[in-house]
């Protein structure tokens, strides 16, 4: 079979916020770039980023502040050095982005608006409106656009091509008509973002199935910290569609069904601005504890009426046409409805602060790069702060593209790739498509969600844990007897989701198995077991290997400290 072999300095997988500020910065700087991603660029997840992207911009706040409470957020697993580096930069990438044309919203004095979220010391969210991603998103697309990027949408990346330490592309095949191609480069850089979608109640975008990690761990190359899965504490009630955390910035309180402020209890300083696992926890066990609100008693309640029409009109008009729709409340005129919902990962592609993928806990992959929430650089530890995401994702994708220019300028050597490059892939590829077992993916997928919900959710017991890696086997055993209907080569979405799912089993055995070895309590990750925080055996990263049978081998790597040591953490 003859297959197209196309050739570009740099190859990007993945075209939300880190995969287009890489772009432009290698196409800015001469590189011929191309970036392949599974639906149009602006389809992308970075674009339901809504609340906001953080910068010590005022002159209360400092860049030092920004540090701490990224540090303490993160329950002291996040590297002190990445961090530095994003926080000190983080007011000069808010000046890239405005340059470039992004609008933010304003203050009276005329100066970018900031909001206060959870876990910081000051309102140091930027914003636009409550729709900060996609403006941020239209703006670096279209000047990738302008330097030259080669934007290829509808593409499904399905493989490495990775051979003694070094990367030299990826396989893809063409969504439209199943044509397979080989893109051979210089240097590869992942950014296809997270991987919530392993949950049931979720806030992430159809297309986030995760699949970079587990291509990147079938080569038996590590992932890093797969267990902290962040939980958003304001998911609309059923759906998991995100509230975004400015809705509390603003001012809403939450109430419990006997109309009590619940978080006087959990974080009396803080209150509904404490950092997001520890809201998601308290709201989760009102539920448990039989405080929910509504027929089901399944879900909370969120108040902004106080805010008045004219605040919720001019900085939360999108969170408000979003409860309209998914609930039929207006949160003009009435508290609406909302639960913890699955929405960020904290683990991924182990990267160093230049975006290097790792091999090991020593050494690094030539010519393959990560960033965005697909990579674990590790400045978000055990837990996220609201608004640092969307930073994240700019600055590291800015940052990992300068790295590469630099890299290939240094001298990345060029690997002509070859046909048979494409066997392994293809040979997967059609293996799922003739199937003809009795198992379908939807009623597979769901019983995967539902699973990682019950045991493997907000609250983790080891018996829950291992009833999970237990699920996980069986299904990875009744995924080979699939059965994909449609049989076609154009649009064949049966087949895309029935690859997709089988990544998704990948990662999920990842996340259960961390957990499992994880015999504590830090940030996202709580033990019923093991409630408090030890730093004296788990003040660790996890790195986990798959073999070729899917077992997973762990080992643990140092966090990189810094000024801040280790303290209680309390809001």
């Amino acid at each position: 079979m003859s297959i197209p072999i196309h050739k570009y300095d740099v190859v990007i997988v993945g075209a939300g916020l880190a995969g287009c500020a890489a772009a432009r910065e290698a196409a800015h700087a001469g590189l011929s770039v191309c970036v392949l991603t599974k639906l149009h660029p602006l389809r992308s997840h970075s674009g339901a980023a809504q609340g906001g992207i953080n910068a010590a911009l005022s002159e209360e706040d400092t860049v030092e502040l920004h540090e701490f409470d990224t540090v303490k957020g993160s329950d002291y697993l996040g590297d002190q050095d990445a961090i530095k580096l994003m926080c000190e930069k983080a007011p000069e990438t808010i000046r890239w982005a405005e340059r470039m044309g992004a609008v933010f919203s304003r203050n009276d004095e005329g100066k970018i608006a900031q909001r206060p979220f959870g876990g910081q010391s000051k309102p140091r969210a930027c914003y636009a409106k409550d729709r900060t991603g996609l403006t941020l998103l239209q703006t670096i697309y279209e000047q990738a656009h302008r330097d030259g990027v080669d934007f290829k949408d509808e593409y499904y990346v399905s493989d490495l091509i990775y051979e003694n330490g070094k990367v030299n592309g990826v396989f893809a095949f063409d969504l439209i008509d199943s044509k397979p191609m080989i893109f051979n480069a210089r240097a590869v850089m992942f950014a296809t973002g997270g991987y919530g979608r392993a949950f049931r109640i979720n806030s992430n975008a159809h297309a986030n199935t995760g699949d970079a990690l587990s291509i990147v761990a079938r080569h038996g190359l590590p992932l890093e910290d797969m267990e902290f899965v962040q939980f958003h504490p304001t998911g609309i009630a059923g759906s998991g569609v995100l509230i975004s955390e400015a809705a509390r910035g603003e001012g809403g309180i939450l109430y419990n069904s006997k109309g009590e402020r619940f978080m006087e209890k959990y974080a009396p300083n803080k209150l509904e601005l404490a950092s997001r696992d520890v809201v998601s926890r308290a709201i989760t066990k009102e539920i448990l504890e039989g405080r929910g609100c509504g027929e089901n008693k399944d879900h909370v309640l969120i108040d902004l009426t106080h805010l008045g029409e004219e605040i919720i009109m001019t900085r939360l008009p999108e969170l408000r046409d979003l409860a309209i729709t998914f609930l039929g409340q207006d949160m003009i005129k009435e508290p609406i409805s909302i639960a913890a919902t699955a929405h960020y990962s904290m683990g991924g592609i182990p990267v160093n602060k230049d975006g290097h993928v790792r091999k090991n806990t020593k050494e690094f992959v030539e010519g393959f790069y990560a960033a965005g929430e697909c990579s674990c650089v590790s400045v978000h530890g055990a837990n996220r702060l609201g608004a640092n995401s969307v930073l994240e994702a700019l600055f590291f994708g800015r940052h990992v593209g300068q790295t590469i220019v630099e890299d290939v300028k240094r001298g990345i050597a060029f690997k002509d790739a070859k046909v048979t490059d494409a066997t392994p892939a293809l040979e997967r590829i059609e293996s799922i498509r003739t199937s003809s077992g009795n198992e379908k993916v939807p009623a597979l997928r769901e019983e995967l969600q539902q699973g990682m919900t019950d045991n493997a959710g907000v609250f983790r017991t080891e018996k829950s844990l291992l009833v999970q890696q237990e699920n996980i086997k069986k299904l990875k055993e009744r995924f080979k007897n699939v059965r994909i209907d449609d049989k076609s080569k154009i649009y064949n979405t049966d087949l895309q989701e029935a690859i997709e799912f089988s990544h998704m089993l990948d990662y999920s055995s990842f996340i259960v198995d961390g957990a499992i070895h994880r015999k504590e309590s830090r940030g996202a990750h709580y033990r019923e077991e093991y409630q408090t925080r030890d730093d004296e055996n788990f003040l660790k990263h996890t790195m986990a290997y798959m073999d070729k049978d899917g077992n997973i081998k762990t080992e643990y790597m140092d966090v990189v400290m810094g000024y801040f040591e280790p303290q209680e953490r309390t809001y």
